[in-house]
Parts: structure tokens; sequence; C-alpha cells
């Protein structure tokens, strides 16, 4: 059963929590935006519209996909050369992909015309596509721009809300949160530990708290049966 008491519980020391974490996500895959850029699509480019693509679809899924959209189509110029049933076939695995094509299109078109074919390191312009929000462009901005900014999708929200280190009711809530607390530092590198931690450790349902680094950090907000 879940821990109620605070004082069952060590004070927060998010420097020795990302550490332990840190030797933990060691032994799973790379968080897929990451790994992508380390495969040489780092530009803001590449990073946005895998990041598209990535939404509501597994990093299993969408790694494999963004590649092989790339491949046929490495820059924007080629990929608004492409139709937007052609960019459909190719993410195809990913989810709403029909959606995703046209969004990637319009996206690709604006960027080769109004960008000259590169993508600014800009929150408001990214924003302006569509199919992009805060989480997308805070993590291209954080991988393809060295900028220091807090990328929260579902594995962040739901790991550092269960620790009890924020509450968020939502992920942009959560970000906020995040935003006033988290040492800077660990910024752009909370998404890269809690994706692979949310999602063979942490996970949404049945977490592994047996197993868990952190345990004695976190106050299992939520947790009513775990492994």
């Amino acid at each position: 059963m879940a821990a109620t008491l605070e004082t069952a519980k060590r004070p927060f020391n998010i420097d020795d929590m990302l550490h332990r974490i840190r030797q933990e996500v060691k032994q799973f895959a790379d968080a897929a935006m990451f790994d992508l850029a380390e495969r040489g699509y780092g530009t803001a480019f590449h990073q946005l519209v895998a990041c598209i693509i990535s939404v509501r679809t597994r990093d299993e899924v969408s790694l494999p996909t963004a590649i092989r959209l790339f491949e046929a189509a490495p820059t924007a110029e080629a990929v608004a050369r492409m139709s937007v049933p052609q960019i459909a076939a190719l993410i195809k695995p990913s989810s709403f992909y029909e959606t995703k094509a046209y969004n990637i299109r319009d996206l690709a078109k604006r960027v080769a015309e109004e960008y000259g074919g590169d993508l600014p390191c800009d929150f408001e312009v990214m924003t302006s596509f569509r199919g992009v929000g805060p989480k997308c462009a805070n993590l291209t901005l954080g991988i393809a721009c060295g900028a220091t900014e807090i990328s929260v999708d579902i594995h962040v929200h739901r790991v550092t809300n269960r620790w009890g280190y924020v509450s968020g009711s939502t992920p942009d809530a959560t970000r906020v949160a995040l935003e006033k607390k988290l040492p800077r530092k660990y910024w752009v590198e909370i998404n890269r530990l809690l994706v692979p931690f949310g999602k063979h450790v942490c996970t949404g349902r049945l977490p592994k708290c047996s197993v868990c680094p952190v345990l004695e950090y976190c106050r299992q907000i939520g947790v009513t049966e775990h492994r």
C-alpha cells in the first residue's frame, strides 16, 4: 500500500534522486528525441517534426517512423515537396498520421519559404505551427538549440506528481511548478531521465516500487497498488 505519512519519507534531495535515476535508466533505451539527435537528426526542424510524430505514440514506434521520413526527405525543402499522402504513408505507424502529415507538410513549407529552410530557435515561432504545443517547443529548444527549458510529457508529469515533488493537474501546470522548484541544471535532462524511468519503473499502472531507486523519497501519491 502507498505510504501516507510524511515522516516515513526522506526530505527531497533532487540531486541524489536524479543521480540514482541516471544510473537506473542506463539499462534502457534513451528517450526518442535524444536518441534521434544522436543519430544525426538534431536540428530544430528535425526535432520539432519528430516531436509532432511522437504525440500519443510510443517511442518504439515514433523513433523509427521519424527516421524513415528523414531518410526519404532530410530537409524542410524536401519534405515540403512531398504530398500529404506521401508523408502520411511514411509516418503511418504513428497515431493520427493523416492529421500529422498535413501539419508536417505545412510546417515544412513555411520553414522553407519563410525561414530559408532553417527553423528558428524561437518558442513563439514553433508554437505557431499546427500540432505544436509547449512540450514539443521546449523539448526542441532544449535538444536542438541549447536552451534551458523544461519539457513535460505524460511521464514527467506522472512521476514528479507521484513523488509529491510538485502538484500539477495537467502537464502544463506541472511544467510551471517545476520551473519554480527544479534547479535549472536539470531542466533539459529531466525529460531524458524520466521518460525511460516512467516507461519501465514508475509506470502508470502497477509501478515497480519494490525496485525503485528513489522509493525512500517518493510520497507515492495516488499509488494504491504496486509491484
